[in-house]
């Protein structure tokens, strides 16, 4: 059996601080098909952080240009910025067989199942609400304020929880990546990813 034309659409979804985009990383440099989507943003860059490898870093007046361009297969506010995924990027590699991850919130990932419908989603989290608010006080980066608007924003966001297909507890990085691993793996094994085999 092979794998139809297209590639997998996998969205991964968290709170600030859960890890998702440490996974979404390290997830591409295990799977050789995969590829992580590059969002454009205008929230300011973070130390470290390098223009078109973590974000495309564009001003609010620029990415207002591209929604008014359809230049965005999906854009969301979040934290008072806004974060949008660049069209072309997203359908050229689904045209050419390439598994493409999403690294987007749960707005986002609402609006690509409606747009993508075999996509699939994913939702990472920590163990609990404290050890979450202990990642987001150890990286060193947000005011008290910052925090405690993320603590309440991701205790919204598990609202949706059923509305993605996985979950995964990033509470060891190695095993959370396993987990998700597998996940594409069976993704692929999935019959409606599948051509119709041809048994003699």
């Amino acid at each position: 059996m092979k794998m139809s034309g297209n590639g997998l659409v996998i969205v991964i979804s968290a709170p600030s601080g859960a890890g998702k985009s440490t996974l979404c990383s390290k997830l591409a440099q295990k799977l050789p098909n995969l590829y992580c989507s590059v969002s454009c943003t205008t929230r300011p860059k973070r130390p470290g952080e390098k223009d078109g490898r973590d974000y495309f870093f564009v001003s609010e007046k620029k990415f207002k240009e591209m929604i008014r361009r359809k230049e965005l297969v999906e854009w969301a506010c979040v934290h008072d910025h806004y974060y949008g995924i660049p069209r072309q990027f997203l359908e050229k590699n689904i045209r050419a067989g390439k598994d493409t991850v999403l690294n987007i919130d749960v707005q986002g990932a609402l609006k690509i199942r409606r747009l993508f419908p075999g996509s699939v989603l994913i939702f990472v989290m920590t163990p609990t609400m404290a050890e979450l608010e202990k990642r987001l006080r150890a990286r060193k980066q947000d005011s008290d304020a910052v925090i405690r608007t993320r603590l309440r924003n991701a205790r919204r966001e598990l609202r949706f929880l059923p509305k993605y297909d996985y979950l995964v507890i990033n509470d060891k990085l190695a095993d959370a990546l396993c987990e998700l691993e597998a996940i594409v793996i069976a993704e692929h094994r999935r019959l409606a990813h599948l051509s119709p085999p041809r048994f003699k």
